[in-house]
């Protein structure tokens, strides 16, 4: 299902009423989000601030994405959880299912110069059941220290072994971004991938493409495992979220630079869980953490990309070019096509693990 743009709850009464109401019903709200350096930022963005504010702490919690536990929780009556950040693929699956509340898109601050948050917003941003947090990519990051000579620039060049020889970094939560990569090494063009990847030949195309690389592949979990594992030499290159990467270059000073070539690059959204114990809260955290300007305060401490346009242009010069939604980023790029894995995850998940487990 496409996002939709639906105004289905009642109105929501102005900011500082809802702070200050929801002050009054809730200590404590609970944030779920990925872990390390992306939860960090949050914490400085948007948790630490909303506290200060509203006098709700928030608790932090961690998770590997995807939907069970959020349908556990729900299925069962025992939502401990209020806030969760999704990708969109993962939020589409919870909104249809029933597992998240729905939004009142006219509830969300407007631009500080008015825009309301619906011209602001990103196309497909804005959805049924999410409010959008950022952009994010996967892409290929390297250790430059293994390569004095000739640098790897594309995907293709983390394909070939030869030229760049040394072991590889994936990850295997899914067969999406590791085969749009193998066709995408195998030489089709951005604008091809999904209509190539939706073809039995096509599929067979990206597995066989995968498979010359098998036996050189490090396959990792967690986001937070990329940058540690190019840091312990175990690999000379990996696929990677952007901002830990950023992270690792900049504050821990790591001798990593990114190929911005081929990057695949997704979005995040903030959702209600159904069934929470402080909804009133969670809205709340929610209207804030979408604030323009909080939303450009986050990459300060990492590079993700705001899909408001008023908070693009909050961001400074210097972290700007480190952004997925940075034009020259945008080049040779591919957006994540969360409709088409909606349709196909299953079965190419399935041939996928099979694949892998040979």
């Amino acid at each position: 299902m496409a996002p939709r743009l639906k105004n289905i709850l009642p109105a929501i009464v102005a900011a500082g009423s809802l702070l200050a109401a929801t002050a009054a019903h809730a200590d404590s709200v609970t944030v779920v989000s990925y872990g390390g350096s992306y939860t960090a930022s949050q914490i400085e963005a948007y948790h630490k601030p909303f506290t200060a504010k509203t006098g709700i702490a928030v608790n932090s919690a961690d998770y590997n994405g995807g939907v069970a536990e959020i349908k556990a929780q729900v299925e069962s009556g025992n939502v401990t959880w209020d806030v969760v950040d999704l990708e969109l693929q993962d939020l589409q699956r919870a909104c249809q299912n029933g597992y998240l509340e729905t939004v009142d898109v006219s509830t969300i601050t407007p631009a500080p110069d008015g825009t309301p948050a619906t011209g602001d917003y990103l196309p497909g941003a804005l959805t049924e059941c999410g409010v959008g947090n950022i952009a994010y990519s996967n892409v290929i990051a390297y250790d430059t220290t293994k390569f004095p000579g000739a640098k790897p620039t594309s995907i293709a060049d983390f394909f070939d072994t030869k030229k760049f020889p040394g072991k590889r970094g994936l990850q295997k939560r899914g067969a999406a971004v590791s085969l749009e990569w193998a066709l995408l090494a195998d030489g089709v063009a951005p604008a091809d991938v999904y209509k190539v990847l939706g073809t039995a030949a096509g599929v067979d195309r990206a597995f066989a493409k995968l498979e010359t690389i098998k036996k050189d592949v490090i396959w990792y979990d967690t986001g937070a495992q990329a940058p540690q594992l190019l840091a312990d030499g175990q690999v000379v290159m990996t696929s990677a979220f952007n901002g830990r990467i950023y992270t690792a270059i900049t504050d821990n000073k790591q001798p990593f630079a990114i190929i911005w070539n081929d990057q695949i690059w997704n979005i995040n959204l903030w959702g209600i869980i159904k069934g929470t114990k402080h909804l009133d809260a969670a809205r709340a955290y929610v209207k804030f953490a979408t604030e323009s300007q909080n939303i450009a305060n986050q990459t300060k401490y990492i590079a993700y990309g705001p899909l408001r346009k008023s908070s693009l242009a909050l961001t400074s010069d210097t972290v700007r070019p480190w952004l997925p939604t940075y034009d020259k980023n945008l080049e040779h790029a591919l957006q994540y096509n969360a409709e088409f894995w909606a349709d196909h995850a299953d079965e190419l998940d399935q041939r996928f693990n099979a694949w892998l487990a040979k």
